[in-house]
């Protein structure tokens, strides 16, 4: 399984919208990406800023095509004005 681990830092003013976007991203990837198993958006209890996203993967393939939907595109742009900065990282879990 290919698994993606992104750390985003929101702008404060942003941390509401943002929630509500990243929320609906996770419920369209598990909805409409058959490949995607899991798409878990953790917050920062001391830090409303502060999301973790946990995402789960067939292959690396798959999240390349994740990439490439239109949900992803739309919430990219929706966001991209909101974020101070973001982290990925790729793992391979057994």
């Amino acid at each position: 399984m290919y698994v993606v681990t992104v750390v985003f830092q929101v702008k404060p003013a942003n941390a509401a919208d943002f929630r509500a976007s990243v929320l609906a991203q996770a419920q369209n990837s598990l909805q409409r990406e058959p490949a995607c198993k899991r798409f878990d958006v953790c917050f920062d209890p001391q830090s409303p800023e502060r999301v973790f996203l946990y995402e789960l993967y067939d292959d690396r393939a798959a999240f390349d095509a994740h990439t490439q939907t239109e949900h992803f595109a739309q919430f990219s742009a929706a966001v991209e004005g909101w974020v101070e900065d973001k982290t990925l990282s790729f793992w391979h879990l057994d």
